[in-house]
């Protein structure tokens, strides 16, 4: 198939030469084509310009993009997608006054996933799962990191990386899969957690190595989980196995991890509501990318991430959802990007890179995602008419997408007969 997108009011991420990554400053500077077209053959961006030299170009299909902004999909590199049933119960209770600390010591949070998630057979874990997807592609998400993590024994977990497969093998959607080794401490190891540690080492990283499905493995630290020396020794274990290190960090607490993912070399760090100068200064240099996530904070009413300091310190930042039942039930990156923009005080420019470039730096696949460039994979979203990008995040409980091209086929979202598997 071919895709020819005319007078295009603005095309968004564009570059040259392939852009891996945005630091600092450089967030502050969207690059953008007025009164552009955009051409696509099969998956791949083909050519873009001026629509002055789009005469001669023939297309199996036409798009006239009049008064519509176009950009590359959204990129999410915080996602916990696959998981069963919801946990409104404890919506409930914490609008009541408990702390996510303290539902969590009831046997909620987490623990109440896992259990539940185990119960769950594995074709209604998929149907589940994948329904949740089609929804948020059709909210402009072309990549989705999804971690595991919701099933706590070595069966449930595995469980969950064959259905992270077998979205990844019948989506349209980029899937990049992540071994969430250690998310909570099960009940039968509250006692002991060094046992939990060694069962995660010792037989969970070598069987879901052998699956070849994911290739990060990321681990929660924070106080009442796991600490530095978990963490370590998870990443140690992971590392063994090449699995590239993502960490939870600094949601709750300042343990030093950070440093540590710098150290084992992490793509990312993810939450960061609490920031200090150590952390700042232990990410100069390196190639991780911070990660906030704007729409955890906001539900459960804790800080934002401090993005402010990390930009004006001259790092990239990336923005997602952290979409899971308990902290984060909503994967509407359209959201996340106005939060940015309202709560960490991004601009809508920082708040666009964070979402497609650096998102999916953090997801480790920005040298095809990401940015409309000649020869990468074609992933847009086509707005509604709107007269400035900048209305993406002021409409902030809005959905500004009207089209999508996913994997280089174009569906409207308003069409209900449309469906995102291959």
């Amino acid at each position: 198939m071919s895709i020819l997108i005319t007078n295009i009011k603005q095309l968004l991420q564009v570059h040259d030469h392939n852009v891996l990554i945005l630091k600092g400053k450089e967030m502050k500077t969207l690059s953008i084509l007025e009164n552009a077209y955009l051409y696509i053959e099969h998956d791949t961006i083909i050519e873009y310009g001026d629509m002055k030299y789009c005469e001669g170009i023939e297309a199996e299909t036409i798009v006239d993009a009049t008064g519509k902004i176009v950009l590359p999909s959204w990129c999410d590199s915080h996602t916990h997608i696959v998981y069963a049933g919801n946990r409104t119960s404890e919506f409930v209770d914490r609008i009541n006054g408990l702390s996510y600390a303290e539902i969590a010591e009831r046997g909620g949070g987490i623990l109440n996933s896992a259990k539940v998630l185990q119960e769950t057979s594995e074709d209604d874990l998929y149907e589940q799962s994948i329904n949740r997807l089609e929804e948020l592609i059709k909210m402009g998400t072309g990549s989705f990191e999804i971690k595991t993590g919701y099933g706590l024994t070595v069966d449930a977990e595995l469980k969950m990386l064959r259905v992270i497969k077998r979205i990844k093998q019948e989506s349209l959607a980029k899937i990049t899969p992540t071994l969430l080794a250690a998310h909570a401490i099960p009940e039968d190891f509250r006692d002991k957690k060094s046992e939990y540690i060694k069962l995660i080492t010792e037989e969970l990283i070598p069987k879901a190595a052998k699956l070849n499905i994911a290739h990060h493995i990321d681990v929660f630290c924070e106080d009442g989980y796991f600490d530095l020396d978990d963490t370590e020794a998870i990443l140690k274990a992971g590392q063994k196995h090449k699995f590239i290190p993502k960490i939870h960090v600094n949601q709750f607490n300042i343990l030093g991890g950070v440093a540590l993912g710098v150290k084992y070399k992490a793509l990312s760090v993810d939450h960061l509501e609490e920031l200090n100068t150590d952390d700042v200064k232990a990410l100069k240099g390196s190639d991780t990318m911070p990660v906030a996530l704007p729409g955890c904070s906001f539900f459960l009413g804790i800080p934002y991430t401090p993005v402010r300091q990390l930009i004006d310190a001259g790092l990239p930042v990336a923005i997602a959802t952290d979409y899971n039942p308990g902290s984060a039930p909503s994967g509407n990156m359209n959201f996340v990007v106005s939060a940015a923009c309202v709560k960490l005080k991004m601009t809508p420019e920082e708040a666009i890179n964070a979402a497609t470039i650096n998102g999916a730096y953090a997801m480790g696949i920005s040298n095809m995602y990401g940015s409309i460039t000649r020869g990468k994979k074609a992933n847009v979203i086509i707005t509604k008419p709107l007269n400035h990008y900048s209305e993406i995040p002021y409409a902030f409980a809005h959905n500004p997408v009207e089209q999508v091209v996913i994997n280089g086929q174009l569906k409207d979202i308003k069409n209900p007969e449309e469906n995102f598997r291959i």
